[in-house]
């Protein structure tokens, strides 16, 4: 049973060529690249979600980048007051 499917794309030939000499260069198949590169992109864009998303939330709420930092450290210092001293 294949684990994978074949995808057909097209490219232009200077692009295609570029790809050709990075996966030559470095002893790696065209599949690997194009994984690796979707990958990438798929790390990219969820980011960019995320982030937008905390700037969404953050804007609704009222909270500004100056004030993060010190929320952070506030936070960090009510929980080290509560961990009980070995």
């Amino acid at each position: 049973m294949r684990t994978t499917e074949t995808l057909s794309i097209t490219l232009p030939p200077e692009l295609l060529e570029r790809w050709r000499a990075m996966a030559r260069n470095e002893h790696r198949t065209m599949s690997e690249l194009v994984r690796e590169g979707m990958r990438q992109y798929e790390r990219t864009h969820f980011l960019n979600e995320a982030q937008s998303y905390g700037a969404a939330r953050a804007a609704a709420l009222g909270v500004r980048e100056q004030d993060v930092m010190p929320a952070v450290k506030a936070v960090r210092k009510a929980r080290a007051a509560k961990k009980p001293k070995a």
